[in-house]
């Protein structure tokens, strides 16, 4: 048995001591929380996990875990939700949380900040590759070794469309279940009509193309509700909302499966613009119209991201002293191996 495997029995013995022979199921999944820096992923975690904490920026890949019951005297099933932070600069760490053990139970949170279009496409691309990529990686070897679980994800990719839904051969479903949260949405809700249709649109239909579900939210308690709702569908299994609101001019809200291509419409641009676009997919064809409205801005979240050595909330002095102690090292090697290298003699053959 592995540790969680000793903990949840332990857990069981603790909560069912006196034990009547019937094994209780205990729901265990879990989630990656991902998207644009400084996006609220955190404030959302703390606020489905009704945590009164003041948030802190995520250094990398940090993990925290819930557990609820679904009635009285029974199990507590739990929930696992990890966080990558820095934006789109740490995206080899999505492979360290999920793994071929997990694939079954996992799902990705995906958020946006509404108040930077002109990045939001790029972060959304480059964070929904790369998880694709390596979901896609562990399905080719579940199918060489677990063949059966490999055919079960691919299937449950298509759960949310019904066969008989007009979109059922235009769209390509995420491979593990996904929600798109488009946050701040405060700050988006002050942008001129027309940028909160094109913003909206857009998103609509990345959302429906890929299978994932789809809601605006913000700081506010009532805003954060319907989030809240569709992260504990995939974390608890509480039951799916059905309600949806796609009017551009309030939060929206659709879940998995229940939006079209026909209601969300063309491509915010001229026929005569459209026409002259060059694409091979109407993922490429939206990127490229969105990209006329929101040029995507040269930015790297790399420059931004803070050495954690230096905060001071991080302090050990032991540590910092022998970290001193090497710098100084470093720099007096760097300095000697430069002299070294200006006296050596090259032979010009």
């Amino acid at each position: 048995d592995t540790l969680w495997d000793l903990a949840i029995a332990e857990v069981e013995k603790r909560e069912n001591p006196d034990g009547d022979g019937k094994h209780v199921e205990v729901w265990e999944k879990s989630v990656l929380f991902m998207g644009s820096k400084s996006g609220g992923k955190t404030t959302i975690i703390l606020r489905c996990l009704e945590r009164e904490e003041i948030p802190k920026p995520t250094l990398a890949l940090e993990y925290t875990f819930g557990r609820r019951a679904r009635r009285h005297n029974a199990p507590k099933d739990i929930a696992h939700f990890w966080e990558v932070g820095g934006g789109t600069s740490l995206l080899e760490l999505i492979r360290i949380p999920i793994t071929s053990n997990n694939i079954r139970s996992f799902a990705v949170v995906l958020v946006l900040d509404l108040s930077k279009p002109n990045e939001l496409w790029t972060t959304m691309e480059k964070l929904l590759q790369a998880t694709r990529n390596h979901v896609n990686k562990i399905l080719m070897k579940l199918e060489k070794t677990n063949p059966e679980v490999a055919t079960e994800i691919k299937q449950r990719m298509w759960k949310n469309l019904q066969r008989d839904h007009p979109d059922y051969e235009l769209i390509d479903p995420f491979p593990i279940p996904l929600v798109i949260i488009g946050s701040k949405y405060d700050v988006f809700q002050e942008f001129e009509s027309e940028m909160r249709k094109i913003i909206s649109k857009t998103l609509r239909f990345v959302s429906h193309y890929y299978g994932a579900s789809l809601v605006f939210t913000s700081k506010s308690e009532a805003h954060l509700l319907k989030a809240r709702a569709l992260i504990n569908h995939l974390a608890f299994g509480y039951d799916k909302s059905k309600s949806v609101s796609v009017d551009h001019s309030k939060p929206l809200f659709i879940p998995a499966g229940l939006d079209s291509l026909s209601q969300i419409g063309p491509p915010p641009a001229s026929d005569s613009d459209i026409g002259k676009l060059r694409a091979n997919t109407p993922l490429e064809l939206w990127k490229q119209v969105f990209g006329k409205t929101f040029p995507p801005e040269s930015f790297c979240d790399l420059q931004d991201t803070k050495d954690p050595g230096q905060d001071l909330q991080y302090a050990e002095y032991e540590v910092d002293a022998m970290r001193t102690q090497k710098n100084q090292e470093l720099e007096q090697y760097k300095r000697n191996a430069s002299k070294s290298w200006k006296e050596m003699d090259f032979d010009p053959d």
